[in-house]
């Protein structure tokens, strides 16, 4: 459960990639001797993103390995603030986007499921870990999601948030209204 208060507080959250955004595996090949990346993305958590976006939040991928599939998914989000950090180099990238945006570490929150990221929850108002954390990140975190990376926990966090602070009911709803309205005109 996430305090109201420090719900409200929250204008910027940040999300690891392997391991939360995806389930951690990477498939590796070769195609004409080209190297090909592939990660599977959980679609539950692009929707927990968009939502977060419309409640005023400004969503952040900040990730320790380097991928194309990576750009396109965020591309595909509509996030602006990415950092794919090569040495998994975090908290230095974090700080450059909150500094940007002149956010507070304390209004941010930070989704992260191994040792790279405990230099970031570390420094934000609100770290979270993923159902599939190691035990040294679930201790850190003061939110520990049931849901592993990859298998909706981006969206649970999205909804505890949004919940926490009353706007979950209000953005579902205009969701569904606002693609229910051309089917009524079809009837």
């Amino acid at each position: 459960m996430i305090d109201a208060a420090l719900a409200r507080r929250i204008r910027f959250v940040a999300l690891d990639v392997d391991g939360v955004m995806t389930d951690g595996g990477v498939y590796l090949g070769d195609a004409d001797g080209r190297p090909l990346e592939f990660k599977r993305y959980h679609i539950q958590d692009g929707l927990g993103i968009h939502f977060l976006r419309r409640a005023g939040i400004r969503v952040a991928v900040v990730t320790g390995r380097v991928s194309e599939s990576v750009r396109m998914r965020a591309a595909e989000l509509r996030i602006e603030d990415v950092a794919q950090v090569a040495g998994a180099r975090k908290l230095p990238a974090l700080g450059s986007m909150l500094d940007r945006h002149g956010i507070a570490p304390a209004d941010a929150a930070f989704v992260g499921d191994d040792f790279p990221d405990l230099p970031v929850m570390r420094a934000v108002g609100l770290p979270v870990a993923t159902g599939n954390a190691v035990d040294e990140v679930k201790r850190e975190a003061a939110l520990v999601l049931s849901r592993g990376g990859g298998q909706g926990a981006v969206r649970e966090f999205a909804e505890a948030l949004l919940r926490a602070r009353g706007e979950w009911d209000g953005l579902w709803q205009a969701y569904v209204a606002e693609r229910s309205a051309g089917e009524a005109a079809a009837r």
